[in-house]
């Protein structure tokens, strides 16, 4: 039986939303906040990852270490992190424990110091997390390759900002950001667990209702997507290969279909790109595709990390999957396995709390309403063989591929640009 959903709204339009699970003993909990790196500027990019940070780094009644210790102290787990178009503050606490969870996270997000000697402690570890995404390739060429798609656009910007930007941050520049866009009306309290919903939205109701409106509105517009092809040198073993292209937005109704698509392209062992770029030929052992997708455009992709003298071998393998997708249906089979992936990925993902509190939050933020579990099933089921084939005919077009390359890549650029016009 599905657990029952209950929603509140408060006075100043907060959401609260909660699902209880009476027969678990832990409660997961998140603060998001629609509002990413595509609502800065290019001045301002990595600023609300920035502020993702600081915000645990003390409160005027908390220090930093404050903080630590008192969720150590009730065994809880907390954490946040920032994406283009969101940021999300969270905690996994046993239920016996809420209250001061709460209290906790209500603390850090409404009366965070930002205190500027912390700020300063805390650039240098961003600086350091800027190098240690530079120096993972796997990591580093998804970067490279959304920039290489989108450009300028805010969504080809990396999460984390650059260099400069993180050493100039100053107090006032993260108190204005978050004045100007942490707005009642761009968040969401999503709860999952062990929890009453009414002692709840008694417990937060008091501190979040304090919040006043931003003084800034959004203003997202979908990027244009560029083609062509991108070559970083750098030293290494591997050339990590990244080919995208246009995706689908987060609430299209083809996302089903979208997702089948990526499942049998590269989204698990049995997929076209890992039967024949790793298990057959033994070309690669990271192969894969993925799919990255926003309110109101979205990004397909395979990536493959793979011997400088097998790129070309690789990115022909990879083009000649994707022209498969538009000339010929996939087959019954692959189609039935497809979806009793993607159904058992949601039953296994819904035994985790904190996924049953992201999936709460995400559906209030982008359909502003829950989605039944078999509303999804329903979904999967109605894709048919003509549907993929539709889809991957719509956006697998030569002209809008983009192929980004990192490390040492020994031929010209001509070469792939040739492979992609073909």
């Amino acid at each position: 039986m599905q657990e029952k959903l209950h929603k509140t709204i408060l006075d100043n339009g907060i959401r609260i939303i909660s699902k209880k699970i009476p027969y678990l003993r832990s409660v997961s909990m998140g603060v998001w906040v629609s509002v990413g790196v595509r609502d800065e500027i290019a001045a301002e990019n990595g600023i609300s990852h920035f502020i993702e940070h600081i915000i645990f780094k003390g409160t005027a009644k908390r220090s930093a270490f404050d903080i630590a210790r008192e969720f150590d102290a009730i065994g809880g787990q907390t954490n946040a992190f920032t994406s283009m178009e969101t940021t999300c503050y969270h905690a996994r606490v046993s239920d016996v424990h809420f209250d001061k969870a709460a209290d906790i996270l209500s603390d850090i997000l409404l009366n965070s110091a930002f205190d500027n000697q912390e700020i300063d402690r805390e650039r240098m570890v961003i600086y350091q997390e800027i190098g240690m995404v530079e120096d993972s390739p796997e990591d580093y060429i998804h970067i490279l390759s959304d920039n290489a798609l989108w450009k300028s656009h805010p969504l080809g910007r990396s999460i984390l900002g650059t260099r400069e930007n993180v050493l100039k941050f100053d107090s006032d520049d993260l108190r204005n950001f978050f004045g100007r866009f942490y707005s009642p009306d761009r968040i969401v309290i999503s709860l999952a667990g062990n929890i009453d919903h009414n002692h709840a939205v008694d417990l937060l109701a008091p501190s979040f209702e304090s919040l006043s409106d931003g003084r800034e509105k959004l203003n997202r517009t979908p990027p244009l997507t560029h083609s062509g092809v991108s070559v970083y040198p750098k030293d290494s073993e591997q050339v990590q290969i990244c080919m995208s292209t246009n995706g689908l937005p987060l609430t299209d109704p083809k996302r089903y279909a979208f997702s089948l698509m990526n499942i049998i392209l590269g989204g698990n062992m049995s997929s076209r790109l890992i039967q024949e770029i790793r298990e057959r030929r033994g070309l690669a052992y990271s192969v894969y595709s993925f799919i990255s997708s926003y309110t109101d455009t979205g990004l397909f992709g395979a990536c493959a990390g793979v011997d400088p003298n097998n790129v070309r071998e690789t990115i022909n393998l990879t083009l000649n999957e994707l022209r498969r997708l538009k000339t010929e249906p996939v087959s019954a089979s692959e189609l039935k396995d497809a979806k009793e992936y993607a159904k058992g990925g949601l039953f296994l993902a819904l035994e985790s709390t904190d996924n049953q509190m992201i999936r709460l939050a995400q559906n209030e933020i982008h359909f502003g309403r829950d989605i039944a579990v078999q509303e999804i099933i329903d979904g999967i089921e109605c894709v048919t063989q003509e549907d993929i084939l539709d889809l991957a005919r719509s956006l697998l077009e030569p002209e809008r591929l983009s192929l980004t390359l990192l490390g040492a890549v020994k031929e010209d650029d001509a070469v792939y640009r040739n492979l992609l016009s073909l």
